[in-house]
């Protein structure tokens, strides 16, 4: 599968991931993202640090905001990684089906 949007290996980021059961060209923007905030997880990193490195967020100058936005974009990739995938998946068939319907 190609994905349709150009992956940036660190881009910046909404306040507030996207949400729903679709894969969006800004979840396939900010896969890289999404994978760094697994790992970081996975590590036990503090969401400070996270969010200042991954995110590009101050959490010292508007804590609250930044939490949201960190905890927003780890449930995204969580959903992403635990079931999403299926959407890709299915979304890649679904174009390739319109595809040959061209051909």
């Amino acid at each position: 599968m190609t994905m349709q949007i150009p992956v940036e290996l660190d881009p910046d980021v909404d306040d507030v991931a996207p949400s729903g059961n679709v894969v969006t060209p800004y979840d396939e923007q900010h896969s890289v993202t999404y994978y760094r905030l697994l790992d970081a997880s996975r590590d036990g990193a503090d969401w400070r640090e996270v969010a200042r490195i991954v995110l590009h967020r101050d959490p010292e100058g508007d804590e609250a905001r930044t939490r949201r936005c960190w905890e927003s974009h780890l449930a995204r990739a969580q959903w992403l990684s635990g079931s999403g995938y299926r959407r890709i998946l299915e979304q890649a068939v679904a174009a390739a089906a319109r595809g040959a319907g061209r051909a």
